[in-house]
Order: structure tokens, then C-alpha cells, then sequence
């Protein structure tokens, strides 16, 4: 265990004391004591604001309940309870018309559409492979995956059908993105003397050994390599299609990470350093060998005129610091307590990255100076001016200039979905990013409404009129207010890597609802998910979505009114829910791993996060408030499922079970987020986790 050092009155963890003030303020030419009490007095003006909030969110919540146990057995009336939520300041005055006058914003967020991911800041190798997945090949991904509708490859070795069929695939997709002037690419037989394509605009340069092009503003890379064992086989030696696929990253310290401790936030920061100053690597065993993983350089090509110039290597990159909600025992205030864990993740990554911002990186990470926030899990506009004042004093302690430190508001919280306009004009001028996230927002609405009455089934919520109202809405405000070619507007995660071939015929949805970005769950998602933006022009689809659906339809509450469910209904929502709830658990927890793939209770793999388990024991918490389920079937449930989820974990040589181990932290933290759930703050699981995979690593 390391030791606390002070540092202006305050109790600061050893190790991140001497991080940040010897990797990153010594070289900045940064005067540590001078930062230091700095930062001692923008705590003291900040951390009671941020408490503040936090009683304001319970105290709005407090009101809620008692509104709808005055009105138990009695139909919902929706024009009394919005007068109500207005009444009490959950609902705000639209703002005035304005525009967003966010500046210096990267071309990656502002005018280009493409994927995103979103990464655990804890795992160098996941954050190198993220930050290098700007490009990707196309062959690669349709070879690997279910994305091709063709026989899959055998095993042993290269299948050259299953490569044919990719090449002609690939074609296909030169002739959609690229047309020629005439025919097509499949009957091209010599390129000696040049491709004539039918809009000259879109050929830009040479690689070394390729052709570069452009199609909806993202770049395609054509190699040609007769040496190459695909393109020796070749008619006219293409050997791959490289595609500009993820255009931006998260690294995430929030919700793909159980980040608890100093230990946990320094590994962060350490990740975070390596990424914005170039020099991260992480070695690994693979097929015998030791490989070592470094970021990209850039794509240096020739122009039409043969001027020397070079493409972006790697995905620009935000940062998601935590929300209001948890403090965190690396730094101690000076009566004793934790520091606001949001706070300190403001300071220290921007700090990191005034690194890039003065010019001291290797490659640089945003090319207009500026530093992207990701802030989820915020409640409204106040909370949402409160995180742009922090800005403001965590850019005055740094010496940047005003506006440097951009922001992404996630729209994951009803209060926020309920007065999006009023958040936007909060942060706005350096709001670059809007969002919207199933799993978040229904744990969110299942919680506000708790005691209104039993939800629907999970699975249901998705048709529900309240979430289609919701990503409409968040579309819609955003276009209104000027977000389209100076900010994202973004859809959420598809879960399922495995299932690429679903994905490719789903996911184009977000782009015709508006976003010009999505969540994918790896690299090869990214490149393949690409192809929906060659297709479709986002820019072209968001001057038609004017519509903003009422906020009547998103405060509809997902009661399942009148709904008697069997005994086979309730038992396999039951099942659904204990499953997934325990399968993240025991990696959280025991493994402190955040973000994993976790089979469901169909064995399907799933890129589960903390807000999976959110909407999960949200959903039994209330079935089991209402009586719809007793204790003893929840429990039921939960011995059967910790079965099924030891099972499905038995090749992991790891693996702690469940059976067997009931009083140990993972089983406990499972039916603590279950029993105490109504009791959690806005049905977080924080808390709860964060306290057992504490007594975890201590023993």
C-alpha cells in the first residue's frame, strides 16, 4: 500500500503525487506547489457544489415518490404529473433560440460522419488496438466474420473460396463507393495507365503501394501487391482495401472500467499519459511469440500534384471522465473526506493532455487544440453548467485559453432527455457531442418512476413510446440547435461482436435516424460499420429530421398496466435478468474487469458494461417493490443462474464460482444491487460495486 503525501492541506496517494508532478507538470514547465494550491481551492469551491447537486437529485426524487404513493391505485394522469414535475423544477423553460457556438473543433467530430468506440481505459492493449483502428481492412473483416453471406473458411490454413467470395465482395463495395466512368471494377484487367473513375474528385493520391479515394468524406485505400498472397492471385494484384473506420475513441473511465481505488486511478492516467504523449506499448504472448503494440503513425500519400502529404494513423480520441455521483480515496480533502472522483478525472486528463495541446506529443492527438470530455450520468441543466464552470476553473488552473476543454454530454438520464435544449445552452460553447444509450436511460426511467407501478418486461421497453420519443428527440434538439457540422450526434453500442452480419443489416438504422456516429465494440466492428456511411450520407439524411416529438411521449411512464404475466413469463424475466446480472458481476467484482464479453443466458458473447447491470437490478427492484416477484423466487432465480454462469466460466482457470462461495463479495453484490436497489442514488450500482470490490482486493 503506498502512502499519503500533502500537497496544500490535502492527503494525496504517494504514487499519483509523483505522477503528476514529474510525467506531467515538470514537463509542462508547470510549477507543482502553484498547481497544487490550485487545486486545493478550486476543490473548495467545487466539491460543495457538486454535493449540492447531488441532494438536489434526491430530494426531486424524494418528491417523486411521495407524488405517485399519494396516487397508488389510481389511473396515471399524465397532465397532472408533467404540471407537477414543472411545479417542482424537474422540468425547466425551453430556452430561447440559439445556436451552439462551439470552436475549434476537430474535422473527425465536426464534418465527418463515421464509427466510434468506445474503450476501457485499464487495458493498454484494448487502447492501443482502439486508438490504431482508424484504419482497417476490409478483406480482414469480411474474411473473419459473419458479415459475408458465404460458406465460412475451413480450417488449416488460407480458404481460397472463402477469400474469392471476399474479393468479389470487395469489389462490390469499390463499385457502390468508387463507380468508374464505365463498368465495373470486377472487369478492370489492367491499372498501368490509371482507373477512370466517374467523379475525378473522389481519386486524391498515391500510397506506396496503393490509391487513395474518398467517398462521404472518409478515405479508401486500394493496395495493389503482386508479392502478396491475395493479391498475387489477383487479376490486377489488388491485396487489400483499407478503409477509414474509427474515426474517433473513448477511453473510458467510467462505465467499462472498476476503477476504485489510487491504484485503479493511476493505471488510468498512466494509459491515458501513453496514449496523448505516443510512447504507449504493451507487450503480449501470442502463437509463441512476444508482440509489442505501439500506436500508428499517419498515412503519408502523394496528391494529384505530387505533393508530399499524410493522413490521420490514428482514431482521435475523447476521454470519459466519471459523473457527479462517486468520490474516490487517492485524494482526501481536508476534513477527511474523498475527493469528488469527477473532479480529479477533470484535472488530471486535462492536465495529461495540455501535453498534446502545447505540442509536446509524438503524433498529437487534436489537431485544433482542443481537449474532448465525455460527462455522463449528468441530471439536467444545472448539473450541466456546473460541469462548464468546473471547466472553466480546471482551464484557469491549467493557463489554457477559454473553451479549450470541449464537452460530450451523455443524454442517459431522464432529467437531461426531459430538458436536452436547456443542457445544450449549459455547455454551449464547448459542447461537441450528444448521445443516446438504451441501457443507462431505462435503468434511469425504471428508477425515477419506481413506485408509479410494475415496468413492462425489459424486452418490451424497447418498443415503448417514451424511448422511441427519446432518440427522436435527441436528433431533433440537437439539429435544432446547430449541433450538424460542429458536433456529434450519436447512437449507442451494438453488444453483439460476434454477430457482424446482423449488425450490417440493423445498424444503418442510426444513420438514417440522424447520428453521424455510433458505438461499435471492436475494431473490426468499426471498419465494417463503415460501409453504412459510404452508403448513406448523414449530412445529406439530417436536413430532413426537423421533427421533435412532444415531451408528453418521452414523460409517458412504461407501466405494464392491466398485464397479468404466467408463471413461464415471469420466470424467464427472472432468468434473463439474474443471468446477465451475475455474469457481469463476477468479472467486476472478482476480476475487476468492466467491460468483457459475457455470454447471455442464451450463450450469445455480449459486450456488457456497468449500465447493463443498472437496467437489470432496476428492473427486479421493482417488480420486487410491487409484488409482482417475492424474494424467494428472486433467490430461486439466483442460485439456478450463479449455476448456469459457473458453467459458462468453467474453462477460465480464474474463475472463482459462485456456488458454494455465496457469502463471498460477488454473489453478495449481486443481491445487494437486487434488494437494496430502490434504495441506490438514481439506481446507480456504484456504490455497491465500488464497496465490495473493495473488500475484494483487500481480502
Amino acid at each position: 500500500m503506498s502512502n499519503n503525501v500533502e500537497r496544500a492541506g490535502l492527503a494525496v496517494d504517494e504514487r499519483l503525487a509523483n505522477f503528476l508532478e514529474s510525467q506531467v507538470l515538470t514537463p509542462l514547465g508547470r510549477d507543482a506547489g502553484q498547481f497544487w494550491d490550485g487545486f486545493a481551492a478550486l476543490l473548495a469551491e467545487y466539491a460543495p457544489r457538486n454535493a449540492a447537486l447531488l441532494a438536489k437529485r434526491e430530494d426531486l426524487q424524494s418528491q417523486i415518490d411521495a407524488w405517485h404513493d399519494a396516487r397508488k391505485g389510481q389511473p396515471h394522469d399524465a397532465n397532472a404529473y408533467k404540471a407537477f414535475l414543472e411545479e417542482i423544477g424537474y422540468l425547466v423553460p425551453e430556452p430561447t433560440d440559439f445556436t451552439i457556438g462551439t470552436r475549434n473543433v476537430d474535422a473527425e467530430i465536426a464534418t465527418m460522419a463515421g464509427p466510434q468506440l468506445v474503450v476501457p481505459i485499464l487495458n493498454a492493449r484494448f487502447l492501443l488496438n482502439a486508438a490504431n483502428a482508424r484504419w482497417g481492412s476490409l478483406y480482414d473483416a469480411f474474411y473473419g466474420t459473419d458479415a459475408l453471406d458465404a460458406p465460412a473458411a475451413k480450417p488449416g490454413g488460407y480458404d481460397k473460396a472463402r477469400g474469392d467470395a471476399v474479393i468479389a465482395r470487395g469489389r462490390e463495395f469499390l463499385d457502390q463507393a468508387i463507380p468508374l466512368a464505365q463498368g465495373s471494377w470486377t472487369d478492370i484487367t489492367d491499372v498501368s495507365q490509371g482507373i477512370a473513375i466517374a467523379d475525378a474528385d473522389q481519386y486524391i493520391g498515391e500510397t506506396e503501394n496503393g490509391r487513395l479515394f474518398i467517398n462521404n468524406g472518409l478515405h479508401i485505400e486500394v493496395v495493389f501487391d503482386g508479392d502478396h498472397p491475395v493479391g498475387r492471385g489477383d487479376k490486377i494484384h489488388i491485396a487489400d482495401i483499407n478503409i477509414e473506420a474509427a474515426l474517433t475513441t473513448i477511453a473510458d473511465c467510467e462505465d467499462s472500467v472498476a476503477a476504485v481505488d489510487a491504484e485503479d486511478k493511476l493505471l488510468a492516467y498512466t494509459n491515458w499519459l501513453g496514449v496523448i504523449r505516443g510512447d504507449l506499448e504493451e507487450s503480449f504472448e501470442k502463437g509463441g511469440r512476444t508482440l509489442t503494440r505501439a500506436l500508428n503513425g499517419d498515412k503519408p500519400y502523394k496528391d494529384v500534384q505530387g505533393n508530399a502529404q499524410s493522413l490521420p494513423g490514428r482514431s482521435l480520441l475523447f476521454v470519459r471522465n466519471v459523473g457527479h455521483l462517486m468520490t474516490n480515496p487517492a485524494i482526501r480533502l481536508p476534513d477527511g473526506s474523498e475527493i469528488p472522483e469527477g473532479i480529479m478525472d477533470a484535472i488530471f486528463t486535462s492536465a495529461i493532455s495540455t501535453i498534446d495541446v502545447e505540442g509536446r506529443a509524438k503524433y498529437g492527438n487534436s489537431r485544433a487544440g482542443s481537449i474532448y470530455i465525455v460527462k455522463p450520468k449528468m441530471h439536467g441543466p444545472q448539473e450541466c453548467a456546473f460541469t462548464n464552470d468546473l471547466f472553466d476553473a480546471v482551464e484557469d488552473l491549467l493557463g489554457l485559453q477559454r473553451h479549450t476543454i470541449k464537452v460530450g454530454v451523455m443524454d442517459e438520464e431522464r432529467r437531461t432527455s426531459a430538458n436536452l435544449g436547456a443542457c445544450i445552452h449549459a455547455v454551449r460553447d464547448r459542447i461537441v457531442f450528444i448521445n443516446t444509450g438504451f441501457l443507462d436511460r431505462t435503468g434511469d426511467e425504471i428508477h425515477t418512476s419506481m413506485r408509479a407501478g410494475p415496468m413492462m418486461r425489459k424486452g418490451a421497453m424497447k418498443g415503448a413510446e417514451w424511448l422511441t420519443a427519446y432518440e427522436a428527440r435527441n436528433v431533433g434538439i440537437g439539429l435544432k440547435h446547430g449541433l450538424s457540422g460542429k458536433a456529434q450526434i450519436g447512437k449507442g453500442m451494438w453488444a453483439a461482436p460476434d454477430l457482424m452480419g446482423q449488425m450490417m443489416a440493423e445498424k444503418i438504422g442510426h444513420l438514417r435516424a440522424g447520428a453521424n456516429t455510433a458505438w461499435v465494440p471492436s475494431p473490426t466492428a468499426a471498419t465494417l460499420h463503415a460501409l453504412h456511411y459510404h452508403q448513406e450520407s448523414v449530412f445529406e439524411l439530417q436536413q430532413g429530421l426537423e421533427d421533435i416529438p412532444s415531451v408528453d411521449k418521452l414523460l409517458t411512464i412504461p407501466l405494464a398496466e392491466g398485464t397479468n404475466w404466467s408463471e413461464d413469463e415471469l420466470r424467464d424475466e427472472l432468468d434473463n435478468n439474474c443471468q446477465g446480472l451475475l455474469g457481469y458481476v463476477v468479472r467486476w467484482v472478482d476480476a475487476g474487469v468492466g467491460c468483457s464479453k459475457v455470454p447471455d443466458i442464451n450463450d450469445v458473447g455480449l459486450m456488457e458494461d456497468r449500465a447493463t447491470l443498472r437496467i437489470s437490478s432496476q428492473h427486479l427492484a421493482n417488480w420486487l417493490y410491487h409484488g409482482v416477484v417475492s424474494e424467494d423466487q428472486i433467490m430461486d432465480s439466483l442460485m439456478r443462474m450463479a449455476a448456469k454462469v459457473d458453467a459458462q466460466n468453467a474453462g477460465d482457470t480464474s474463475y472463482v464460482p459462485l456456488i458454494g462461495n455465496e457469502d463471498a463479495p460477488a454473489f453478495q453484490a449481486a443481491k445487494d444491487l437486487i434488494f437494496n436497489g430502490v434504495q441506490q442514488p438514481s439506481g446507480y450500482t456504484e456504490p455497491l460495486l465500488h464497496e465490495w470490490r473493495l473488500r475484494k482486493k483487500a481480502g
